[in-house]
């Protein structure tokens, strides 16, 4: 297949997960009408606030409430999904932050935990997925039932370009992004980082962000947005649920890799990892 129609859905995700899967249905139901092949779903979209409720809500993969939930949407509306992200019980009692790729049947395709904790601090407030959460350590692509190539990323892990690097030297084509970025971020570095990795990867980028407050006095930036391999941005989403669709040309992308080959034109002989320092103080 040479095109593929993609969404990205929008949400204000709080500690009610009824009201979370009838909003994720709602907006899933509207973009399949719209002609949607695969829709991806932010990040934390069961449930998104505090970390006691959070916690409370990790179930395993194979009991998860919230996957079996969008499983069914997959199979109702015959379409992918890329269910965000949901909180995975481990069998050793960690949690994973955990995007989950499901077919048309509702069946995992591919599971990619989230490998970049958000230990940050934002305009003072301190943010500790850590304390939460156990990173992933593997690097995941995924193929559509279409042939194209994706590959998986949470929220934070957008501002590690070798990440994405790799993906695209393994082959993706699409990178998606479910997140729920905060709103200084998304005002200030949201769309300048989604278009560079694309710019640098001749890829697309399809990024599902969380919008508006969230219980714990979190609030999150919205804009979703669909990005072509030349950094053209195809669709912005409004301040508010909802969500946008794009036709995804994969002719598009191939031309874009010919022009600028800087996949091929990499010199990896001349290339090292800094030994000792970790890019502070000096």
């Amino acid at each position: 297949m040479r095109a593929v129609k993609i969404a990205a859905l929008q949400m204000t995700s709080g500690e009610d997960a009824a009201a979370n899967m009838a909003t994720a249905e709602r907006l899933l139901e509207a973009a399949a009408a719209a002609g949607a092949q695969l829709c991806v779903l932010p990040e934390k979209w069961p449930l998104l606030g505090r970390d006691a409720a959070m916690r409370k809500s990790a179930q395993a993969l194979e009991e998860s409430d919230a996957l079996a939930f969008a499983g069914e949407l997959a199979r109702r509306h015959s379409i992918e999904l890329i269910a965000g992200s949901i909180l995975e019980r481990r069998a050793d009692g960690s949690i994973a932050n955990t995007s989950v790729h499901l077919d048309r049947s509702g069946k995992i395709v591919a599971t990619y935990r989230k490998i970049h904790m958000f230990d940050v601090e934002v305009e003072g407030r301190h943010y500790r997925e850590s304390a939460l959460a156990t990173p992933g350590g593997e690097i995941v692509l995924s193929e559509s039932a279409g042939g194209q190539m994706l590959g998986m990323s949470i929220c934070y892990d957008l501002r590690f370009p070798e990440l994405y690097r790799i993906l695209a030297l393994k082959g993706a084509q699409i990178v998606v992004v479910a997140a729920a970025f905060t709103y200084p971020t998304t005002r200030d570095h949201w769309e300048v980082l989604l278009r560079a990795r694309a710019i640098e990867n001749g890829c697309f980028v399809v990024a599902a962000n969380q919008i508006g407050e969230h219980p714990g006095g979190l609030r999150s930036g919205g804009r979703s947005m669909i990005v072509d391999p030349w950094g053209v941005v195809l669709a912005t989403a409004p301040d508010s649920e909802c969500f946008i669709i794009a036709d995804l040309d994969l002719g598009a992308l191939e031309r874009v890799r010919a022009g600028l080959p800087t996949l091929a034109n990499r010199r990896e002989s001349a290339y090292s990892w800094p030994q000792g320092g970790r890019g502070q103080g000096s």
